[in-house]
């Protein structure tokens, strides 16, 4: 027994040797803005909840008060879809979400992983072809690995090299998939959704864009940066901005019921609980000016932070919420992380595989409830360190 585990320990030594070990993090408890860890509040900026959400116990209140004697108040759906998860609140949910982006459907998937995992693994079969962003995020290239067709991957928002693949490759297959985020999760930046667009169009491919952290945090309207017809395919999670779970894909009649057929992680899996679908359909329906007044929030925080970080000559290539700091070594990271929990302040330091090897990083998530006062004392402890252990 122990020689068959001994080479699990020797990876796990080796990871603790590179600073690349995970654990989880021991948080007793969230206030607001914060996290108490082993009895210190600290300022969480390495969370998803863009709108400051998830810790809102006044909202929960309303929420409770409203539906607690609804027939479909439950914490369980216990089954799939398929079988007897499904109830008429999910399919509002759907029509809901779908009429966001002026689509036909839409389908709800466990989780934002799940989703991306079952629509590209699904829709992409032998003799047909991906061309995704080299940083997409893991649940897209795990689902065009698990597929049967073929994947191309171009650098980073480089549509040059985008066009060089397309050209040389596309004439090969019968159909073509671009995917790409449009707010990048771990750097920040965004994708050029028209020259996208204009490249779909070109070669003939399909497009799909996930917009886990743009949805409900970058629009007017709730749909994120890609709200166009000519977007074939649209991703969304609810655990971010919305403070719920789950996720779901946008498209055609046509697509929505090829995946409802085909796709396995929806097909095999229980469904969210009927609490979260209520949860989220009513923060989209009734709560949308709570939700617009969160993202005007928001949207000066970020305006504010980005005018900062370029007066401290710290500019990065974000203009979004998401602000990286690339210290490339991981120990360096985890080392500043570790100065900065001294300080108040609760960022995780990213590490390889979830981002290349030599791009460690600090990454600073932006939410609705944060001021920007502790932002600048944040960032002005980050550059007196970063000063000491590397150039910015």
């Amino acid at each position: 027994m122990q020689d068959n585990l001994q080479n699990l320990e020797d990876e796990l030594n080796y990871l603790k040797i590179e600073n690349m070990y995970r654990h989880i993090p021991p948080i007793y408890e969230k206030k607001g803005n914060s996290v108490v860890i082993d009895g210190l509040q600290l300022l969480n900026l390495s969370s998803n909840d863009y709108l400051g959400i998830s810790t809102n116990n006044e909202l929960v209140k309303e929420f409770c008060e409203k539906f607690k004697d609804s027939k479909h108040f439950h914490f369980s759906a216990a089954s799939s879809r398929l079988l007897s998860g499904n109830t008429k609140i999910y399919n509002d949910l759907e029509k809901t979400v779908a009429n966001i982006f002026k689509k036909e459907a839409a389908l709800i998937f466990n989780t934002g992983y799940q989703c991306n995992l079952g629509v590209v693994s699904a829709l992409v079969q032998n003799g047909d072809v991906v061309f995704s962003d080299k940083l997409n995020h893991a649940s897209i290239i795990d689902g065009f690995k698990l597929s049967s067709g073929d994947f191309y991957r171009y650098k980073h928002l480089d549509y040059s090299h985008l066009e060089e693949l397309l050209e040389k490759y596309r004439g090969r297959y019968r159909r073509a998939i671009i995917i790409s985020e449009s707010v990048f999760s771990m750097d920040g930046d965004t994708a050029n959704i028209q020259k996208l667009i204009e490249l779909k169009k070109k070669y003939n491919a399909l497009l799909m864009i996930d917009e886990a952290h743009a949805f409900c945090s970058i629009d007017d309207d709730c749909a994120g940066l890609g709200n166009s017809p000519d977007i074939d395919i649209v991703t969304v999670t609810f655990g971010k901005a919305l403070a719920s779970s789950g996720a779901a894909v946008v498209s055609s009649n046509l697509i929505i019921n090829y995946l409802v057929n085909k796709a396995r992680s929806f097909i095999f899996s229980t469904v969210i609980p009927p609490i979260n679908v209520m949860w989220t359909n009513w923060l989209l329906t009734e709560k949308r000016e709570f939700l617009q007044e969160q993202k005007d929030k928001l949207a000066s925080l970020v305006i504010k932070t980005h005018k900062y970080l370029n007066e401290q000559g710290m500019s990065t290539n974000s203009e979004t919420h998401i602000i990286p700091f690339i210290l490339k070594d991981s120990r360096k990271a985890e080392e500043i992380a570790q100065k900065l929990e001294a300080q108040g302040f609760f960022v995780l330091p990213i590490r390889p595989p979830s981002v290349p090897i030599g791009t460690s990083r600090l990454r600073v998530s932006l939410a609705a409830n944060i001021k920007i006062e502790d932002i600048k004392r944040l960032f002005d402890v980050i550059k007196d360190e970063m000063c000491v252990t590397c150039q910015l």
